[in-house]
């Protein structure tokens, strides 16, 4: 993967990536931090940003434009420490027939808000964004999201897996709304979570605010504990009980990271074992 290393600038990619770029954030001491990132058209890109550290207390912007026909695969990695606090705001613009294929992977510890302002303007266009939530001890987050169809034949696709132990929380609020212009979109939101503790706790409210008859529209959210009957199936085969929620649980995650479509990303992750190999 190429490294750079960018500062309140604007990362322009006008040729295909041919492996995926990678941001770090490495902990400084400034309190702001912007990024505009823009696609050009017709141009295929992939982009993986870790932020990883402690005692980060950081205010990030990230401003996306993702220009006509182009697409942009982006994986969002994040483990920092349990003093850390990040607010994170996402500005996303997709033009006509655009795509955007967002990964959000939020672990490790520390206080999040993350705040998604998303423009579907343009016909075509198309919005994936998955999140794979994993918090303990007395951790936060939230991930908050306003989708706003305008163009028609949009899609938009916001689905989010919670796996919360001890006395963690986290929050999954999206409104979508599809405006009249918006004919024949596709709206989906949904959260899943396993609470892993009687103190851990999960707020979901997806909402639709549709406008419109002629669509395709879905959301809810479910909230439970760990299978006990595919635990006692998998302990009858002789897996022990640690084991066999190790398996759950992976398989639970799974389907997040299956949703990933560049390869190379998946090596990455694959590959990726804690900060030192970032």
């Amino acid at each position: 993967m190429r490294l750079i290393n960018l500062k309140n600038e604007e990362l322009l990619i006008d040729e295909p990536t041919t492996e995926p770029i990678k941001i770090i954030y490495y902990p400084k001491k400034e309190k702001k931090n912007r990024l505009k990132i823009r696609i050009k058209e017709n141009v295929s890109a992939s982009i993986v940003e870790v932020f990883a550290g402690n005692d980060l207390i950081v205010e990030f912007d990230r401003e996306f434009i993702v220009e006509t026909g182009a697409k942009l695969e982006y994986l969002k990695f994040q483990n920092v420490g349990e003093n850390s606090i990040l607010d994170m705001n996402y500005s996303i613009n997709l033009k006509e027939d655009a795509k955007l294929n967002m990964t959000n992977l939020e672990l490790g510890f520390g206080s999040n808000k993350s705040n998604y302002t998303i423009d579907l303007n343009e016909k075509g266009s198309i919005l994936n964004i998955n999140g794979l939530v994993k918090l303990s001890q007395d951790t936060d987050s939230k991930s908050i999201f306003r989708t706003v169809h305008n163009g028609s034949n949009c899609i938009s696709n916001i689905a989010y897996k919670h796996i919360l132990d001890d006395s963690s929380k986290a929050t999954f609020d999206a409104l979508s709304e599809v405006n009249e212009s918006a004919l024949y979109s596709k709206v989906f939101q949904s959260s899943n979570t396993i609470l892993l503790s009687d103190d851990a706790a999960i707020f979901a409210q997806p909402h639709l605010l549709i406008n419109i008859d002629e669509l395709e529209a879905s959301h809810g959210a479910t909230t439970g504990s760990l299978d006990k009957d595919q635990l006692l199936y998998l302990q009858s085969r002789g897996i022990e009980e640690r084991k066999a929620k190790e398996m759950l649980l992976k398989a639970f995650e799974n389907e997040i990271y299956s949703k990933i479509e560049d390869s190379k990303i998946v090596d990455f992750l694959e590959t990726l074992k804690g900060d030192n190999n970032v």
